[in-house]
């Protein structure tokens, strides 16, 4: 019975992030800085308020799109840190950014439509897009920076060309799409059937003043879809809670496709997340920078190339120079340093490697050292 399954199944991939985080678990003695998993604890706020929400018996069926007071809360919340102006009926409250990514691009995809994706890019977008018959179509952006140009970006669209994914602050380099890359989209997109799947779940952590998000061009709205999570900014990765926000007329057919996939998001947690909006993330900002500038210097220091990351809590350093592939330098290093990163395969780009910062400085440290240590044993062993 298994080669009568739904044929999109066959190929689609296991998370190599994972993958490389369950090899690590089972390397004794092995330092992780993989995953994307905040050290911080859920603020004890929002905690609280889904205790009190279970002993209030709040666990029965609540509207399919989320409780009234909660978007009306996340319209309110991205009107006034945002400046997007969506309604309460603009928006679906769902299993985190994954469903979200999900409804959307399964609402707005027929079989064989494309959807450009910048890379190095998160994995989860071209295995959604392949479960939605669709095609991925990847735009390399590491010649030039990790900035969209605008003539590898006209190259690609064509008449099948439904969507392109945008993840500004980028997981999994740091970087923020500058203004010279946002007009190239707007400008490609402008006037054609290609929605902007804004992807900005990183968007709260941001290292500088020189930050806009592709939302920002308004005249645009009807072609753009926003995905947002609670798991970053607020410590929530397993609470799996998020939002998207879409012109009515397309969230009234996206919300079926969330209807009939999870009927609604956990009762419980409707009013946790009213709290976390109101919850202030500067101090873990502001300790994700430290380490930002910490990891930066030590990698540096080793010699180490890499693009600045000024958001979320990533940094994706070159190790082209070492002449292997990024897969095998990630296994090497487990193995030789004890020490496990994500290998840029992971993401659609070869010869980097992608390092997570949102580990404690302990950890940070022993890691960061354990990579000095295997490089330095690279470099000593070129030079016999």
């Amino acid at each position: 019975m298994i080669d009568h399954l739904n044929s999109a199944v066959y190929g689609i991939q296991r998370s190599a992030i994972r993958e490389y985080s369950a090899l690590a678990a089972k390397t004794p003695g092995c330092v992780a800085l993989t995953l994307g998993e905040p050290d911080f604890d859920t603020p004890s706020v929002v905690i609280e308020q889904a205790c009190q929400s279970l002993h209030h018996s709040e666990t029965h069926y609540i509207p399919n799109s989320g409780n009234r007071e909660l978007l009306e809360k996340i319209s309110a919340f991205e009107k006034q840190h945002n400046g997007l102006d969506y309604s309460a009926d603009e928006i679906i409250v769902t299993s985190g950014a994954t469903e979200g990514l999900f409804i959307t691009l399964f609402g707005i995809l027929n079989p064989g439509d494309e959807v450009i994706i910048p890379t190095p890019a998160f994995g989860l977008y071209e295995q959604i897009v392949r479960l939605c018959r669709g095609i991925p179509v990847f735009l390399d952006t590491s010649d030039d920076h990790f900035q969209i140009s605008k003539m590898k970006l006209r190259a690609l669209i064509n008449d099948r060309t439904k969507a392109i994914i945008i993840n500004t602050p980028n997981n999994p380099t740091g970087c923020i799409y500058d203004g010279e890359s946002l007009q190239a989209i707007c400008n490609a997109i402008t006037g054609k059937n290609i929605f902007a799947v804004c992807d900005d779940v990183y968007r709260q952590l941001i290292y500088t003043q020189d930050y806009h998000s592709f939302t920002e061009m308004t005249r645009l709205k009807d072609q753009i879809i926003v995905v947002q999570s609670y798991s970053k900014p607020y410590a929530m990765t397993g609470w799996r809670m998020g939002y998207v926000m879409m012109p009515y007329a397309i969230k009234e057919r996206v919300e079926l496709i969330h209807q009939y996939t999870v009927v609604s998001t956990p009762a419980p947690f409707q009013k946790a997340c009213m709290e976390a909006l109101d919850c202030d993330v500067t101090e873990m900002k502001d300790t994700y920078a430290k380490r930002r500038a910490y990891v930066m210097k030590r990698l540096q220091d080793m010699g180490l190339s890499f693009v600045t990351p000024l958001g979320g809590f990533y940094v994706f350093p070159s190790i082209e120079k070492y002449g292997m592939t990024s897969d095998q330098f990630c296994r090497r290093l487990i193995e030789e340093g004890g020490l496990a990163l994500t290998p840029g395969s992971c993401f659609g780009c070869e010869g980097y490697v992608r390092l997570t910062y949102c580990y404690n400085d302990g950890q940070l440290k022993e890691g960061l050292d354990r990579l000095e240590g295997f490089i330095g044993k690279l470099e000593g062993n070129s030079h016999e």
